[in-house]
């Protein structure tokens, strides 16, 4: 346990993202290792050059994604589902949500630091317990089974399956 906030120091956590919000993956692990907890995030990072340019080729098929996902869901304790501006639309987002829910994993969401109007990917409000803002006790908490609501990035609590929707 971390003496500062009652926290034990490591969780592993597979968290869902949009290959375009890795740097959101980066800062939400600086601020929960602010937190002093030691995230250990198991998620692939496409963005890295040498898997783009295996994905580009067609050297990596979608079986062994799956694969490669559920091997890293089934080593994490819980799934964080980053919300960002397209997060809902990923097909890959949904996937990794409902192997997770197949696997028995606690699913909880975080709106990304600063998001406003996001829409929540379809197998969140499926499958997910919890939903909280950019706050580093409310993620460890919502991670720790502690919350088990839903809250816009605001902070506004909801009903789990009024979901806020994206004003176009």
């Amino acid at each position: 346990m971390s003496e500062a906030n009652g926290y034990s120091n490591r969780r592993h956590v597979f968290i869902s993202h949009h290959h375009k919000d890795d740097s959101s993956v980066d800062a939400m692990t600086t601020l929960l290792q602010g937190a002093g907890c030691d995230i250990r995030n198991s998620s692939i990072r496409a963005l890295r050059p040498e898997n783009q340019e295996r994905m580009k080729k067609g050297m990596v098929t979608d079986k062994t994604i799956r694969r490669w996902l559920r091997a890293k869901i089934s080593w994490a304790g819980a799934v964080v589902v980053l919300i960002g501006k397209e997060t809902h639309s990923r097909p890959w987002v949904n996937w990794e949500i409902k192997e997770a829910m197949r696997q028995g994993k606690r699913i909880v969401g975080v709106w990304e630091h600063g998001g406003r109007e996001s829409d929540l990917p379809e197998n969140l409000r499926k499958y997910g317990v919890a939903v909280v803002g950019w706050q580093s006790e409310r993620i460890l908490d919502a991670i720790d089974g502690k919350i088990n609501n839903w809250y816009d990035p605001e902070g506004k609590q909801f009903p789990a399956r009024q979901i806020p929707r994206a004003k176009c």
